[in-house]
């Protein structure tokens, strides 16, 4: 009898495979087949507290069993699955939420650098959900962790599931609940939008189901890759700043002082160059594979990556590498059919071993050369470019980080930036960190010099996004740019870009992709200091100012909606 077994993530790693392990070797005796696929099966297993809701599991024999029973006395545990298990029916819950009455809602918010989005989106999400008079919680997956954890009774008392994540999260404790899956943009932007979206569309959580083919699960199929790259980057960006500020401070010394052995600038170049440093593009291929295949796909990525660094080929070759990576690990993982008895090897032996001798032999073989020639006349072009194409490129960078906030044409200057950190190219990460503090500092000035075109409450925003701004997170702009972006974004874009042609002008050099004005505590993070203060002050003065004239007054525009 062909056999599915389905075992609770909240069991724990350790104890679903002892217990994989020993009903396989049991379930030969019983005459039963484990397989993986639900359509084929004719008996499921569940391990745990309750049935998931599974509708590829109707109309058959199910049987839910405690997992200690099925470790202790696994032949036993079998048979009475076996005997007792009876046809099964979806319940009631995998019909859309219903849009009336209030509901019990928690949220789990995450971005890639667990700043700036990840606790705005959240804010956004409480704030509406309670103007509709609903209980809500709202776990942030941030740079520090999760916060304000969602624990199971309220993943069971909840009738509705909003994940808002631009990388991948665990989200297995919520399986079988209504969820409804979007992005920190969206949710922050249009958060009526989306709640409502929610009601009508979440679909119950699946963490093992294959078939799940909701309209959100083919969207964010679509924008995988973007997703997957992001995961990278939020992985490799700590270690990115820890190094370049490592290096800065080594710097602070002299810009040689690195070269004279045993001295503490030369500690802080090897922490900070030697070892952090390297291991950035390791750790942006591997995180890259894990998004694509779990944890498959780290061994294969992180020794991509490092084949990238030793090729030369760089962040370039180590983008290549964690997708190659995650995408072979993942087709092994779900292609390759063996006898029960062998399955415990995949995870451990087979699916290491060959996604490293697959992505390995390509990087060394076909990979690593030509994209090293690319990156090296990247590089060299950089450098050696004239101040014309400098300061063109420098106001595209710029533009670019004020198009959409925090959105995909952002992220993608900004990962180019930090991509050119590991080929010691520092130029265009001085403008694309200026360029991106322009929108909420200039938003905020011009709340001051035009108070009477803004109410209160956008007064006491603009105070918030100076603040915000001086620390590099453009997304204090968002509120302003949702309520009027049709003058909002045209004033942000030009300023960011004066910004980014000023910044290149200058020669500004930044050491660290983060921090935003306080990383000019640290001695030598930036260069010049006041060539990079100019540029921003100049494209905050014409962004903001230029959006002061055109802003029309806040009466205006509540008494042309009414």
């Amino acid at each position: 009898m062909k056999t599915l077994l389905i075992i609770d993530a909240n069991l724990g790693q350790a104890r679903a495979y002892m217990a994989k392990t020993l009903l396989g070797a049991a379930a030969q005796k019983a005459h039963l087949e484990i397989i993986d696929n639900p359509n084929d099966a004719e008996l499921a297993i569940v391990l745990g507290d309750t049935l998931p809701a599974d509708s590829s599991l109707n109309g058959k024999k199910v049987w839910l069993g405690d997992i200690g029973r099925a470790v202790a006395h696994p032949e036993l545990f079998l048979s009475e699955a076996k005997g007792h298990a009876k046809p099964y029916s979806a319940p009631v819950t995998t019909a859309p939420v219903a849009s009336s009455g209030p509901k019990r809602v928690v949220a789990v918010t995450a971005c890639p650098t667990g700043v700036a989005h990840t606790f705005m989106a959240a804010e956004a999400i409480e704030t509406e959900a309670k103007k509709r008079g609903w209980w809500v919680k709202v776990e942030t997956r941030g740079s520090v962790g999760a916060g304000n954890a969602i624990t199971p009774e309220e993943v069971a008392q909840a009738d509705l599931v909003i994940v808002a994540a631009d990388i991948e999260v665990d989200l297995a404790k919520f399986a079988g609940k209504p969820m409804y899956r979007t992005s920190t943009g969206l949710a922050l932007k249009k958060t009526k939008q989306e709640l409502d979206k929610a009601l009508e569309e979440a679909t119950p959580y699946q963490p093992t189901g294959k078939a799940q083919t909701s309209a959100t699960e083919s969207k964010k199929e679509s924008a995988g890759a973007y997703r997957h790259l992001l995961t990278g980057v939020s992985y490799m960006l700590p270690m990115v700043v820890a190094g370049g500020l490592c290096i800065a401070l080594s710097f602070a010394f002299g810009i040689e002082a690195f070269k004279e052995q045993g001295t503490l600038a030369a500690a802080l170049m090897q922490i900070g160059g030697g070892s952090a440093f390297a291991l950035m593009v390791p750790v942006l291929a591997g995180y890259i594979a894990f998004s694509i295949a779990d944890r498959p796909g780290l061994t294969p990525g992180l020794i991509g990556g490092m084949l990238a660094v030793s090729t030369g080929s760089g962040f370039i070759g180590g983008i290549i590498a964690g997708f190659l990576a995650g995408y072979v690990a993942k087709l092994i993982s779900t292609k390759l059919k063996l006898p029960q008895s062998m399955e415990a090897l995949k995870p451990i032996l087979i699916i290491p071993l060959f996604s490293s001798l697959v992505v390995g032999l390509a990087m060394i073989y076909l990979i690593g050369k030509p994209v090293a020639g690319i990156l090296e006349g990247l590089t060299h072009w950089l450098q050696t470019m004239g101040t014309a194409n400098a300061v063109l490129l420098g106001a595209i960078l710029g533009g670019m980080m004020c198009t959409d906030m925090g959105g995909p044409v952002n992220k993608a200057a900004y990962a180019f930036g930090v991509g050119l950190l590991s080929t010691q190219t520092y130029a265009p990460m001085a403008a694309i960190m200026a360029a991106g503090m322009v929108p909420p500092l200039a938003l905020g000035l011009a709340t001051l010099v035009a108070r009477r075109k803004f109410d209160k409450a956008q007064q006491e925003g603009g105070k918030a996004a100076l603040v915000l701004g001086l620390c590099f997170i453009t997304e204090g702009a968002i509120p302003f740019a949702a309520r009027d972006p049709m003058r909002v974004l045209p004033c942000c874009i030009v300023g960011g870009a004066i910004t980014g042609a000023i910044s290149m002008a200058v020669g500004a050099k930044l050491m660290a992709p983060h921090g935003g004005l306080f990383v000019l505590l640290i001695p030598g993070a930036i260069t010049p200091v006041l060539g990079y203060l100019l540029a921003i002050i100049a494209g905050t003065l014409v962004a903001g100012l230029s959006y002061a004239v055109l802003k029309r007054p806040e009466a205006e525009v509540v008494a042309k909606a009414a």
